[in-house]
C-alpha cells in the first residue's frame, strides 16, 4: 500500500481520472472559521497531455485577472506544475455550481481578450512566455468539453 501523502492531489489515481473535470480537491478551515475550498481545474489528461508553457502562462494571467469580474472571493488561480490544470482557491463559498459558473464566465472572457493582461517585463516575471492563441485554444477545447466537468472518473 502506498504511504498516504500530505499533498492532497498526491494521494489522487492519476491513472483512473479523466480530464476534462472540475472537482472539489480540499477545503482548509481558518481559525475564524473562514474556509477555503481549492478547485481542482483539470484541463489536460494526467501523464498523456499537457499544455504547453505559454499558452499556460497566459492562460493564467487571463483567468487570475477575468476571473475577479465574476466572483469576490477568488483566494488564488494558479498553475500546477505538471502542466495539466489549475487551482482555483475560493474562500467562504461552498457552491460547485458557483465554481462552474465562474469557470465557464472567465473562459468566455478569455476568448473575447485581445491581450494577455500584465504580459510585460514590469509586471510579469518572464514576459517573453505567453501566447494569446495558446490560452484561447485552451479555453475553447475546455469549454467544449463543458459537458464533462462534473465527472471526475472514467
Amino acid at each position: 500500500m502506498t504511504k498516504k501523502m500530505n499533498v492532497e492531489s498526491f494521494n489522487l489515481d492519476h491513472t483512473k481520472v479523466k480530464a476534462p473535470y472540475v472537482r472539489l480537491a480540499g477545503t482548509t478551515e481558518g481559525a475564524n472559521g473562514d474556509k477555503i475550498y481549492k478547485y481542482d481545474l483539470r484541463f489536460c489528461q494526467p501523464n498523456k497531455a499537457h499544455m504547453k508553457m505559454p499558452a499556460l502562462h497566459s492562460l493564467e494571467h487571463l483567468m487570475a485577472e477575468l476571473s475577479r469580474n465574476h466572483h469576490e472571493h477568488i483566494v488564488d488561480i494558479s498553475p500546477m506544475g505538471c502542466q495539466t490544470g489549475f487551482y482555483l482557491a475560493i474562500i467562504n463559498d461552498d457552491s460547485y455550481e458557483n465554481v462552474l459558473t465562474l469557470l465557464e464566465k472567465t473562459l468566455h472572457d478569455v476568448l473575447a481578450a485581445t491581450e494577455v493582461p500584465a504580459c510585460n517585463e514590469v509586471q510579469c516575471g518572464w514576459a517573453a512566455s505567453h501566447s494569446l492563441e495558446g490560452a484561447q485554444a485552451l479555453a475553447e477545447d475546455m469549454l467544449a468539453a463543458k459537458h464533462e466537468w462534473s465527472r471526475v472518473f472514467a
